[in-house]
């Protein structure tokens, strides 16, 4: 079974996320800040990071930053509701970037892309 990391610190949000990633058949595991999700990054070693950016303690973007430094094999999705940082170029690091909505099918798809992707390497 795939694991992967919900990193995001509005409550609901996560826990839908977590409910909706489960019923797709994965594991997850969650984080409510940038310091817990390198924490949990290196315990459970996720095949997969879903990473909000504008949190409190540690943003997405310095998350990312070290977690691409720690794994580079993990892929990360950067998941916003604000598409300004798409210009950022530290977002460039991530595999996927997405814009929260309500629908979780565009994340869902990205997930599975990513996760198929990385079976075949």
């Amino acid at each position: 079974m795939k694991k992967i990391l919900v990193v995001e610190d509005e409550e609901g949000l996560r826990l839908l996320y977590e409910e909706e990633l489960a019923a797709e058949g994965y594991e997850v595991l969650t984080a409510r800040n940038g310091r817990e999700a390198i924490q949990k990054l290196e315990e459970e070693k996720p095949d997969l990071v879903i990473l909000d950016i504008v949190m409190p303690v540690m943003d997405g973007m310095e998350t990312l930053g070290r977690i691409v430094g720690k794994e580079r094999k993990i892929p990360v999705i950067l998941n916003t509701s604000y598409p300004g940082y798409r210009q950022d170029f530290m977002s460039w690091a991530a595999d996927v970037y997405v814009t929260k909505s309500t629908d979780l099918g565009e994340l869902k798809d990205k997930v599975r892309e990513l996760l198929e992707k990385g079976k075949k390497e």
